[in-house]
């Protein structure tokens, strides 16, 4: 009993402290320091992060019921406007959302506070800062959560102290990142903070080789001895360095010579390099090159795949973690086997003008569309049940397979028909 009660106890607990892990904000082989605020004035995160946080956030959310072997909307239950519209009185559904996936790519982890009525009901999600956030493990092995509040001091109006608050699982909609303990998340920017130091580095390198007049660095050479030589290098950058000032005619006296060093950035791969790293962060993030500005693979022929694929691939493993861990922390047992929560999708799926009708075209001569399905999904109003809105149809040379021949045979299948001589049929009674 003793194995058995090992095998079966609660997991270790998580790292309290995710960002002392090796895997943590830093600096990174280049030397540049890489944290969220660092790798999000880089326009290839930028861009990244605002299209997937975007992405999320644009798509509907709502709240379904299970009802006779189908489902339906459910906008009666109390989570629909709240998950649809307004998850708190200061955010739309829309920022909610972008706020916490933006937290959930820089940070690997995103984090709200459920508060409830006294029925226990959601009436409001408020998002919380993950770097203010630990998890950790009771002595009984349940998870709780401990954030860092900021509080005024009433003795000093300068510093800040800081607050712990103890939170139950129940009050926290938590959606982790990739992670090793399924608990809790890893940040992308930390698991790949040298991509994106790199990135950093070249950014930083080009911003001042074009504040050095496009032209790398070099000497002056002077016969003679130099005594203030401060005053002469500054006053010699103050007159050509800067892009500004690229391109000025430089005046040298007293048989000076400017003698450049260095290597020339075409040589160096600087641009190659910059546009390698653009790849590398589309990689971290699996975002298709092409939806943030970078069209040299791109062609008129493979553009529209390269889209479903990014909604398949890439947008799909978000919306599943989404809807599962909002279903998780916002349902009771009861309301799970009743209730889900789902993005809606077709928008994105739905493709050209002539693949839509053609799709629609085949579901409507295989009775599995009517016209008010199509008219639905084209955003059309619907056309009333007396004039058909609402009427399957299928092709009228069908039939079953065990009917094919019930011309010849007029004792085979539920036709009961019978074949004249002159080839008609009558159908026996």
């Amino acid at each position: 009993m003793g194995l058995f009660s090992w095998l079966f106890r609660s997991r270790d607990k998580p790292f309290k402290n995710i960002w002392s892990t090796p895997f943590s904000f830093g600096i990174s082989s280049s030397g540049k320091a890489v944290n969220q605020n660092t790798a999000m004035r880089t326009t290839a995160v930028y861009a990244c992060v605002r299209l997937l946080a975007e992405s999320i956030a644009g798509l509907p959310l709502c709240v379904h019921q299970y009802k006779n072997g189908g489902r339906e909307r459910a906008v009666k239950h109390p989570l629909y406007p709240i998950l649809h519209d307004e998850p708190n009185p200061e955010m739309t559904s829309f920022i909610f959302r972008e706020t916490m996936m933006t937290h959930l790519l820089l940070w690997g982890n995103a984090y709200a506070q459920i508060v409830r009525d006294g029925m226990g009901r959601v009436i409001g999600l408020y998002p919380l800062l993950p770097n203010q956030m630990t998890v950790d493990r009771d002595e009984s092995g349940a998870i709780f959560y401990t954030y860092l509040v900021n509080s005024d001091e009433k003795n000093s109006k300068r510093w800040k102290k800081k607050t712990q608050v103890i939170l139950k699982a129940k009050d926290v909609l938590h959606i982790p990142g990739l992670g090793f303990d399924g608990l809790v998340g890893y940040s992308p920017i930390a698991m790949a903070k040298n991509a994106v130091g790199l990135t950093i580095s070249c950014e930083e390198y080009g911003a001042s080789f074009f504040a050095n007049g496009a032209r790398p660095g070099g000497v002056l050479e002077h016969p003679g001895l130099v005594k203030d030589y401060d005053r002469l290098r500054d006053s010699w950058q103050a007159a050509y360095g800067g892009s500004n000032n690229a391109g000025k005619v430089a005046i040298l006296e007293e048989g000076m010579k400017y003698q450049a060093i260095g290597i020339p950035p075409e040589e160096a791969q600087f641009l190659e390099t910059r546009k390698f790293q653009v790849s590398e962060i589309a990689r971290l993030y699996h975002v298709p090159p092409h939806m943030i500005g970078d069209l040299e693979h791109s062609t008129f022929s493979n553009i529209e795949q390269q889209s479903l694929e990014f909604v398949k691939y890439t947008l799909n493993p978000w919306m599943v973690r989404w809807e599962q861990s909002l279903a998780k922390a916002l349902f009771n047992k009861n309301e799970r086997s009743q209730y889900f929560i789902k993005f809606n999708v077709d928008g994105l799926m739905r493709g050209d003008y002539q693949s839509r009708m053609q799709g629609y075209s085949i579901g409507r001569q295989n009775g599995w569309l009517s016209a008010n399905d199509i008219r639905d999904m084209e955003d059309m109003n619907p056309i009333p049940d007396e004039e058909g809105g609402n009427l399957y149809l299928i092709n009228g040379n069908m039939a079953k397979l065990k009917d094919a021949g019930a011309a010849y045979d007029p004792m085979a299948g539920d036709a009961g028909l019978l074949a004249t001589p002159d080839g008609g049929l009558v159908v026996m009674e």
